[in-house]
């Protein structure tokens, strides 16, 4: 395979407008919101040139927030940074900060405002 395995994700939300602020301020990205005929999709910033994926938040009625579906992991410089910020921005931290091992890091979980879980990892 040339590629790394993971191509898209897709983050269902319940409201567009408070899972778009809850992201933008956990991660102080924008994310920009497209409406491809009644499903709104809120874009994570994209860069050609640099390793990973990126995805989208996703709001249409087959796509239904669970903590007990497919967990998506965001790379962070530090763990700690962006689940500092998930309570103020109407976010649970799920599992703070912790040492996979040495030689994998650090991770975190969270729940989104639409009841999504979520996970962070840093090397540091």
């Amino acid at each position: 395979m040339k590629h790394n395995m993971v191509g898209w994700f897709e983050i269902p939300v319940h409201n567009m407008d408070r899972a778009k602020a809850f992201y933008e301020s956990v991660f102080k990205v924008e994310l920009a919101i497209h409406d491809f005929g009644g499903i709104l999709m809120g874009w994570f910033p994209f860069d050609e040139k640099k390793p990973g994926a990126t995805g989208t938040l996703i709001k249409q009625e087959s796509y239904i927030p669970s903590q007990e579906g497919t967990l998506v992991y965001f790379v962070c410089d530090d763990v700690a940074n962006e689940i500092g910020r998930v309570e103020a921005a109407g976010g649970i931290i799920y599992q703070p900060k912790t040492q996979i091992s040495p030689e994998h890091g650090y991770m975190a979980v969270f729940l989104d405002t639409e009841g999504n879980r979520v996970a962070l990892h840093s090397n540091s």
